[in-house]
């Protein structure tokens, strides 16, 4: 904690005066969009902001900006970055609440889903029967998915519920490109996990003891295959919803004791992450907590330092390849890949990849010969973080911009969710993407966003099935003295 209070007090000497624009901006704009929690748009916003302040602001401090940025890249060009990020931030607070007043006009008189509950609590029968509806649909698709693992898995089986007492068996892996039946076994991933948080939030809201705890049982059984892998990011998707339901809507306390509890759970999650990252690129994380990492590695889990927090030191890279010409704004072509994204390489053997040629100006290119490239030719691929990915793309000037318009459709389309949260599956997949748009930070990619949409998908089935349930009792529960606008049963409002 000492060395940190050091470096960034060494930072604020030397942070220049548009670092001081982009945090009055972010300050500013948090300020309007907490007037603005109401219309659902507000807590979008704020994430959004949470996003940029954590990626970029929080590498200066957290990566030393005294002594690596300032060292690395020209006065001019950190000044000209921190304007991109005040630029992209500018941008984002004048078309989020436009892009939301146009998207959701029909719904401009409803008052945030989310911010009623955390209000009133989720004890409505109503709302409740929804969690149930969607808890039962999710296990129901587990149990497709347990039988399609257990195809694959074989005598292994038992590890894919219990990795911690040998080795994570994984029915979805595969690698980077993938062929064959590959892009199933992605799909199949991503379902899964939305199912793990679908099987979290229900244990922190649902009232009946049975479907509480058959949540439970999920969680112990599913959360496992992520806990105990090397992907940060999966992890705060899986878990995080269920924690902050469970804090900020089941916990009926003060605001003091809710975010006692938040920090404490950040501490553990935190805490957990410093062991991954000391691990992970040496031995697995199972083995690790069976001893068998060795003196170094256990030593420096207590001093681990978050890898990947640099998306501006990323942005100031991107500015001085732009600069010199060791790479080339590719007008679009990037975001093209990512779109493309979901088509199955097998049906397009050609299909651009994401991110390669910025990896090989990075320096993570190979031969793919002698070395330990895979079939992409490079090493490992490189996060441009939001704002680079933009500048990649259109230039320095029309990326970042570019960008926020991408991050407030996104806000948009989350406050939509919120405002129609009564809806069965809604308020899962909000709290799912408030998640995941801390992943975007890295990147704005369908990679981070397959789990909502997927999510999406199952949400729609679930929908869809119970509307076929009750047009099934409707017919059945006919009689000559039947109304068609009499309610049949007392939950029937509730489910359609």
């Amino acid at each position: 904690m000492q060395l940190l209070l050091i470096i960034m007090l060494e930072a604020l000497h030397v942070l220049p005066p548009t670092f001081w624009l982009t945090a009055l901006l972010i300050c500013a704009g948090g300020a309007s969009a907490m007037t603005k929690m109401r219309a659902g748009i507000g807590l979008p916003m704020l994430t959004v902001l949470g996003t940029v302040t954590s990626w970029y602001v929080g590498d200066a401090f957290y990566n030393d900006y005294a002594q690596n940025h300032v060292l690395l890249f020209t006065g001019d060009l950190l000044e000209s970055a921190w304007l991109q990020v005040a630029w992209f931030v500018a941008v984002f607070l004048l078309l989020a609440p436009m892009i939301h007043r146009s998207m959701n006009h029909s719904l401009q008189e409803r008052e945030s889903f989310v911010y009623q509950l955390m209000k009133t609590g989720a004890d409505d029968f109503r709302l409740q029967l929804r969690f149930e509806k969607m808890f039962w649909g999710a296990a129901v698709i587990w149990m497709v998915l347990v039988g399609i693992a257990f195809c694959k898995l074989g005598d292994q089986m038992f590890y894919y519920f219990f990795p911690y007492l040998g080795y994570k068996a994984d029915p979805w892996g595969r690698g980077r490109l993938g062929q064959g039946l590959d892009a199933v076994w992605t799909v199949a991933g991503y379902v899964q996990m939305f199912v793990a948080m679908v099987f979290g939030v229900t244990a922190a809201l649902a009232r009946r003891p049975i479907v509480r705890n058959l949540a439970l049982i999920g969680c112990v059984l599913l959360w496992p295959f992520y806990i105990f892998d090397r992907v940060r990011n999966t992890m705060l998707a899986v878990m995080v919803p269920g924690i902050l339901a469970w804090v900020f809507i089941r916990i009926r306390s003060s605001w003091l004791v809710k975010l006692a509890v938040l920090a404490g759970c950040f501490g553990l999650i935190n805490s957990w992450f410093a062991f991954v990252i000391a691990n992970r690129s040496d031995t697995s994380i199972v083995a690790a907590i069976h001893g068998e990492a060795t003196s170094g590695m256990q030593e420096s889990a207590k001093t681990a330092h978050h890898e990947g927090m640099n998306m501006f030191e990323e942005l100031c890279w991107i500015n001085q390849f732009i600069e010199t010409g060791a790479y080339n704004v590719n007008w679009g072509k990037r975001y093209f890949a990512e779109i493309v994204n979901p088509i199955p390489r097998t049906l397009w053997p050609g299909k651009p990849m994401i991110g390669i040629d910025y990896a090989a100006a990075r320096g993570q290119s190979g031969s793919g010969e002698t070395d330990n490239t895979d079939a992409s030719g490079v090493y490992a691929t490189i996060s441009t973080g939001m704002i680079g990915q933009g500048e990649v793309n259109f230039g320095r000037f029309l990326g970042p911009a570019f960008a926020a318009f991408l991050m407030s459709l996104w806000a948009a389309l989350l406050a939509r969710l919120d405002l129609r949260g009564d809806e069965l599956g809604n308020l899962p997949l909000y709290a799912l993407g408030l998640i995941l748009t801390y992943n975007l930070g890295r990147d704005i990619t369908l990679i981070t966003l397959y789990t909502f949409f997927f999510g999406w998908g199952v949400v729609w089935w679930v929908n869809r099935r119970n509307s076929n349930n009750m047009t099934r009792m409707t017919r059945n529960n006919r009689s000559p003295q039947f109304q068609p606008g009499r309610q049949l049963h007392p939950e029937s409002k509730a489910a359609s």
